[in-house]
């Protein structure tokens, strides 16, 4: 199968189960507008992020990574009326943009966006109540360190997600020394190895090439 035929299903899928959603293409429409790489989530991605954290009962969320709020509006749409999201994003530019984004989606009142490096972000968070949901989606150096600040800011039952665990199979080459990978490496090596976290991942095709992500839960 090609590429092709991948992003052919993926719009098959969108076109049965999702729909279309004027704010949801308005987002990608302004990201693109304003020259933000097209990485964001897919739709089906965005929507399967969502029904997980309804799934969770979600009521305060973290995301690390905010690109242009297209995953962050998913995720928002989760929450009950109560609910919070906290997401992180190192670029200024990014942040106005997903600014926009949100307050075009009505979500202004439930996301704050968090400018600067998400370690110090991070290290700067005490919340009052832990995170039950947290989507990481940054540079993946650093997966290691944002999935053991996700258990800190969690709770027993927090879910967490890591996307783009797979690389175009690239973690299975040896030879392959992108920081990319040897990052994503070594965050399969942290989560077999911890005691509070039990895991699994899936390799997924369409739209955005083949990648995956890599899906746990605190224990």
């Amino acid at each position: 199968m090609s590429d092709a035929h991948w992003t052919e299903v993926d719009q098959f899928i969108e076109a049965k189960l999702l729909g279309s959603d004027a704010v949801l293409m308005a987002a990608l429409e302004n990201n693109a507008a304003n020259n933000l790489p097209p990485i964001d989530v897919s739709p089906a991605l965005g929507k399967m992020l969502m029904l997980l954290a309804q799934m969770a009962g979600a009521r305060h969320i973290l995301e690390i990574g905010t690109l242009g709020g297209y995953s962050t509006i998913w995720l928002a749409r989760a929450l009950p009326p109560d609910g919070r999201l906290l997401t992180l994003e190192v670029d200024r530019k990014h942040a106005r943009v997903a600014t926009e984004n949100l307050a075009r989606a009505g979500l202004s009142d439930k996301v704050e966006i968090k400018v600067g490096p998400a370690k110090d972000s991070l290290a700067a968070i005490q919340p009052a109540d832990p995170f039950d949901f947290v989507f990481i989606d940054a540079d993946k150096q650093g997966s290691v360190d944002y999935v053991d600040e996700a258990i800190r800011l969690g709770r027993a039952g927090t879910t967490i997600i890591v996307d783009n665990v797979v690389r175009c199979g690239a973690i299975v080459d040896d030879a392959n020394n992108d920081p990319r990978v040897a990052g994503t490496r070594r965050l399969y090596e942290h989560v077999a190895r911890h005691p509070r976290l039990n895991a699994t991942a899936m390799q997924m095709v369409g739209s955005k090439g083949w990648d995956g992500f890599l899906l746990a839960q605190v224990c």
